[in-house]
């Protein structure tokens, strides 16, 4: 300091704090040896309160106008300094400058997932995240009880004890509310006013108030997401046997489109699916009120079918054949005891007369009538 500035300390004339930041709570008017000369004038915006310490004791708090420093306006430093008819020029005392007004948009969330019991999914663990808004309601109290001694004190420095406080009083009013978690979303002002209610006590020790306190999103575990992101997806869906048909009829498509798909292996495969999908794709059509007309929506399913078997006629794969279809082809000769023949569940291509319900077929079907 230069010595302008120690002359001038020593004479000072405004007591004034000019805020220019936007997260200053507390400044210390700077002074040399804590002088203030007899009438010099403070200035206390709106917005602001001034408090003077003499040696540590609070003694003097200013709201927002303009005043004479003089014995009739410092009541408790004046009997602390025993001023009974005025006192000389200067005097020392500490002037800190608090800013009253509110700091918005602070936010508090949970560091680590809070365990409640849901009445859907059972134990779950949620993270909740907001905001809210504060502001010095007792300057006095604030200055004893959070600042002390510091000559600048801004609101990073009493944001994380605040949250803490936010974060241990939210998860009781979670744990006692008893909404489901997927009810949560519709209960956020409602939830926000229980935390409102309990943290507004807590802050009051400290000389702070709360003005407004948001709850702006809870939210489940990643893990725990996926699988209801996956539960949704198959509710969306609908009939999952015809969303799989649809994603077969997809993959054939897509197969036949690409030239070097695989060669004979790949067509056999095409081949199979296309059979499958055109057994089933029938089954489909051939139920009530699909492709049959005249059906009833609400009657009876068909009756049940008995196996489809598939074919080996000259090298190459035939059917699904019916037991009626089976016999026109015994009949016309095309199928014998020594033909080939596969259903699903078989292992591999068997003889029809190693096959029971296949065999059961010849005789029921007349020989052929022979030759005149």
């Amino acid at each position: 300091m230069g010595l302008f500035d120690k002359i001038r300390g020593e004479f000072i004339d405004v007591v004034e704090w000019t805020d220019d930041s936007s997260n200053t709570l507390v400044y210390r008017f700077p002074r040399h040896n804590n002088e203030i000369k007899n009438g010099a004038q403070l200035t206390v915006r709106e917005g602001q309160a001034a408090i003077f310490v003499d040696e540590g004791q609070l003694a003097d708090v200013f709201g927002p106008g303009m005043y004479s420093l003089e014995t009739e306006n410092l009541p408790i430093l004046s009997t602390l300094k025993g001023w009974k008819h005025g006192f000389e020029s200067p005097f020392k005392a500490e002037v800190y400058f608090v800013s009253t007004r509110q700091f918005t948009d602070q936010k508090w969330g949970t560091k680590n997932p809070v365990t409640m019991r849901d009445p859907e999914f059972g134990p779950v663990r949620v993270r909740a995240f907001g905001t809210y808004a504060i502001r010095v309601s007792d300057p006095g109290k604030f200055i004893t009880e959070i600042v002390g001694t510091e000559g600048h004190f801004t609101t990073e420095e009493v944001t994380d004890q605040i949250r803490n406080i936010l974060v241990a009083r939210f998860s009781d009013a979670l744990a006692e509310s008893g909404i489901a978690v997927l009810d949560m979303a519709a209960h956020y002002d409602e939830l926000g006013a229980k935390l409102d209610d309990r943290v507004k006590h807590d802050l009051e020790g400290y000389g702070l108030e709360l003005r407004t306190l948001l709850v702006e999103n809870i939210s489940l575990p990643p893990a725990v997401e996926e699988a209801l992101d996956k539960r949704t997806s198959m509710g969306v869906l609908g009939d999952m046997t015809k969303y799989t048909q649809y994603q077969a009829a997809t993959a054939i498509g897509d197969a036949a489109k690409n030239p070097d798909g695989g060669g004979l292996a790949a067509g056999g495969l095409g081949a199979g699916l296309g059979l499958a999908m055109a057994s089933q794709m029938g089954q489909v059509l051939n139920q009530p009120g699909q492709g049959q007309a005249g059906a009833s929506a609400g009657g009876p399913p068909p009756l049940p079918k008995g196996a489809q078997y598939f074919v080996a006629l000259d090298g190459e794969q035939a059917g699904p054949f019916g037991a009626e279809a089976l016999k026109e082809q015994i009949a016309a000769g095309r199928l014998t005891r020594d033909t080939l023949v596969w259903a699903e569940g078989m292992a591999e291509w068997t003889a029809a007369s190693d096959v029971d319900p296949v065999a059961k077929l010849f005789g029921a079907v007349p020989p052929p009538i022979p030759p005149a």
